[in-house]
């Protein structure tokens, strides 16, 4: 084990020396031996965004107070953080606006494209990430079936369903990457399926914004939602994005029109109009602390490709499996759900195990930070701002050692928590 051990680290200390990214790892703070592979719940603090938020509390706010909506463009926020996500979405600046939540704005999008053809049926991946079928399932009990109705399809099936609905479906609403396997779904080929049959497609970019490469243009997407605080390191509760096609920009009809997308909102008139383009999704008054924290959290990315940026998730993921591999991990019960191919799945690991929860909790006592899913998946996510492959040999020498000695055992580690 000895020889092996260094044989890995020989290889580690390769790779991280080549590695484009190596100038950002000191802009986070992250406990002293910690290895964190749970940005993909939720990233760490950059010290930009400390700074800022020391900032805008003690100076903007304090200070200046009031008068920092124009002394300091609070107001500008939720565009000038929008510019700063499109590019890593493929889009341009105008066709983005951060605001809300992933749930709300799903609500906004969902809307809109109900708005613009008079079927009402809304299909889904079985297993999207629950609240964006809550969501759905909210709107058809307050509009009603006739209005809106959720058909939920196998995620193997969703090119053949696309086929088998066509009459009766209005959008097809699908996230990018499974939050639970971490599968990757073709973006450009279901799109454009969609399309064949009049369907309008959105798209939940919570596991892929900030570690993939996108191209929602060129993929011709309709509608995007996404969140900012698991690889855009925004911060927990982190002000979400919304994208809009630009064929749609001028047509944007959402319900919850509220004043900050009303076109003129400080003219403070009784009728409601609506904001041009993107804007228009916009309703109640910006969380300025935390969007401002996430507007100075994103300019870790100035200078960055989304190419450098997966290219350096699939080694980090490559890299691990060969050290899980090399240490004999797979003989503990281990079964990997997510799919062996990278151009498959995105920027994290998921490994089924009949004692998943406990053995997560043994390794976050071993400082390595990873995430249980329900029923069974011990989940690991790999930033790759961040993490190096150092990390990657660590994790999994540390995690052999929770296995050899049957630390899960343990009844500290049986207790559920109310976040897992």
């Amino acid at each position: 084990m000895t020889d092996l051990s260094q044989r890995l680290r020989s290889e580690a200390a390769s790779l991280d020396q080549q590695d484009p990214l190596k100038h950002i790892l000191n802009d986070f703070l992250l406990p002293e031996d910690c290895i964190y592979l749970d940005g993909n719940s939720l990233g760490p603090l950059p010290k930009a965004a400390k700074t800022r938020a020391k900032t805008v509390v003690e100076q903007q706010w304090g200070d200046d107070l009031i008068s920092s909506w124009n002394k300091h463009q609070w107001i500008d926020l939720p565009a000038q953080v929008g510019a700063k996500i499109a590019p890593l979405l493929g889009a341009e600046a105008s066709q983005v606006i951060a605001c809300d939540s992933i749930s709300v704005n799903l609500t906004k999008v969902l809307c809109a494209a109900l708005h613009k053809c008079d079927k009402s049926l809304v299909l889904s991946q079985s297993d999207n990430f629950p609240t964006d079928l809550y969501m759905v399932q909210g709107l058809s009990d307050l509009l009603g079936k006739s209005k809106c109705e959720l058909v939920c399809i196998d995620e193997d099936e969703i090119l053949s369903s696309i086929d088998k609905y066509a009459e009766q479906a209005a959008v097809l609403m699908l996230t990018h990457v499974n939050f639970r396997s971490g599968r990757i779904l073709d973006m450009a080929a279901i799109t454009e399926a969609a399309h064949r049959h009049d369907i309008l497609v959105i798209w939940d970019l919570a596991h892929s914004a900030g570690a993939l490469e996108l191209d929602l243009n060129g993929c011709n997407v309709d509608y995007a939602v996404g969140c900012t605080y698991k690889y855009l390191n925004g911060g927990p509760g982190a002000p979400a994005f919304v994208y809009a096609a630009k064929r749609h920009l001028n047509d944007i009809r959402q319900p919850l029109s509220g004043w900050m997308g009303h076109k003129k909102p400080f003219e403070f008139t009784q009728k409601y109009e609506a904001g041009q383009g993107v804007r228009a999704f916009l309703a109640g008054t910006p969380q300025i602390i935390s969007m401002s924290v996430l507007d100075a959290s994103l300019d870790i990315f100035n200078g960055l490709s989304a190419q450098q940026i997966r290219e350096k998730s699939v080694s980090l993921l490559g890299f691990f499996e060969a050290c899980f591999d090399a240490l004999f991990l797979p003989n503990d019960g281990f079964i990997c759900i997510t799919p062996s191919e990278p151009c498959q799945r995105g920027s994290q690991l998921a490994y089924s195990h009949p004692d998943a929860y406990a053995i997560c909790q043994a390794l976050i006592d071993k400082k390595v930070i990873a995430d249980f899913r329900a029923p069974n998946i011990l989940r690991l996510g790999f930033s790759p701002l961040f993490l190096r492959h150092q990390d990657m040999l660590e994790a999994a020498l540390r995690l052999k050692v929770v296995m050899e000695n049957k630390l899960y055992l343990n009844s500290e580690y049986q207790v559920k928590h109310a976040v897992t």
